[in-house]
């Protein structure tokens, strides 16, 4: 088990403040290890163990607790005879109905600190916000970064390592697997996320319709659609379903953090457009193991792992519009913007020139960078090219 620093260390930074930590991302990135190595840190810094206590909901140890009457119960007899500062863990919490009011009474009545994680990027939008509104900060967790993975395989050459990560993406578990192991995983782990986080939470009828649905996402990533332009495509499948339908669809699919909403600022205008967003999905191994088309559509997989590692680097992102051109990614943060171009090969002039074109067309002096699979370096005019090797083991974006 790797040390995620880059998730560790915000953690660090709320122990001992009386906010709920918040631990958010899709089932099987990784949410339980950090669980795990927070208290490790917490024991080898002298807490006691019978003061931590771990629930994770999912085990069959807690499978019947499945109401807050239940958890109440359970926490009152595993807390009743310890003193001092109770350190509460509780995993994929979102399995326990009305569990919002149980953990804010224990931020109310115990002295204790409280960490919480659930695979639904909706678990902050309901109640629990209402009830502790200033009271949680929120740590989105993905899959493991191209850096991570080479972590956990340090024998590995870059470029050879790359092609096994562009395919197979970073979900832990992936990385310890042969190759067989990883298409039938990753598989189980899809049909279980969209079955029992989305059709039976959802109550989703027309399961065949749901899965054409998520395969036209995964044909037209890093395309801009709306949701009536997908509904348009399936009358001309012959399938009538609305756009409410559709918009319906790809809200569960966010919500099960499987994919994720890019909307369009218009660069000239400063406004955010509200039709034809892009999507793409937390972690590109699912469309290998779908669409088995990775290495095909090599451009729009980049351009998915280029996304991914800027919001896990904690950037806003948005698709530029500029007149008729369009910058891929616009990336903010506290300090700085990033304009980025992505691209598979520059492997003719016309393609450099389509590349570069729109982003020298920005007048101002944002950062602005093209990332692609060549080594050779094409940087011009203030503009950076990076390898996308490079730019995923680089430190300083």
């Amino acid at each position: 088990m790797i040390k995620r620093e880059l998730y560790l260390k915000k953690i660090r930074s709320l122990i001992g403040k009386d906010v709920i930590k918040v631990l958010t991302g899709i089932r099987r990135c990784g949410k339980s290890s950090m669980l795990n190595l927070i208290i490790e840190e917490l024991i080898e810094q002298g807490i006691n163990k019978d003061n931590i206590i771990l629930i994770n909901f999912e085990s069959a140890k807690y499978m019947n607790i499945d109401s807050s009457t239940k958890l109440n119960k359970l926490i009152k007899n595993l807390t009743k005879d310890l003193k001092g500062l109770i350190y509460l863990f509780f995993d994929e919490v979102q399995n326990v109905k009305n569990w919002e009011k149980s953990i804010n009474s224990y931020r109310i009545d115990l002295d204790a600190e409280i960490f919480i994680t659930g695979s639904n990027a909706n678990l902050l939008s309901g109640e629990l916000a209402t009830l502790i509104a200033g009271r949680y900060i929120e740590i989105k967790i993905y899959p493991f970064s191209f850096k991570e993975s080479l972590r956990l395989n340090k024998d590995a050459d870059d470029k050879k390592f790359f092609t096994e990560y562009l395919k197979y993406g970073g979900m832990p578990l992936v990385l310890q697997l042969d190759q067989n192991e990883k298409i039938d995983y990753l598989r189980d782990l899809y049909n279980s996320i969209i079955l029992k986080d989305i059709v039976h939470r959802n109550n989703i009828r027309e399961v065949d319709l749901f899965d054409k649905l998520i395969k036209f996402l995964m044909d037209n990533l890093g395309r801009t659609f709306s949701a009536e332009s997908i509904s348009k495509f399936f009358k001309n499948e012959n399938r009538i379903v609305s756009r409410d339908t559709i918009y319906n669809y790809l809200i569960h699919l966010q919500n099960a953090c499987l994919i994720h909403k890019v909307q369009r600022e218009d660069l000239i205008g400063k406004k955010i457009l509200r039709i034809n967003e892009k999507y793409y999905f937390t972690d590109h191994g699912f469309n290998e193991t779908i669409a088995g088309k990775n290495i095909k559509n090599i451009g729009q997989i980049l351009e998915n792992i280029v996304y991914i590692e800027f919001l896990r680097r904690g950037y806003e992102i948005y698709v530029g519009k500029l007149n008729n051109a369009e910058i891929d990614f616009i990336c903010k943060s506290y300090e700085k913007t990033i304009y980025v171009q992505v691209s598979y090969l520059l492997a003719s002039e016309k393609t450099i020139e389509r590349e570069f074109d729109p982003l020298l067309e920005i007048k101002d002096n944002y950062e602005k960078i093209l990332i692609t699979m060549d080594e050779v370096d094409f940087s011009q005019k203030g503009i950076k090219h990076w390898n996308i090797i490079d730019f995923l083991k680089s430190e300083d974006l």
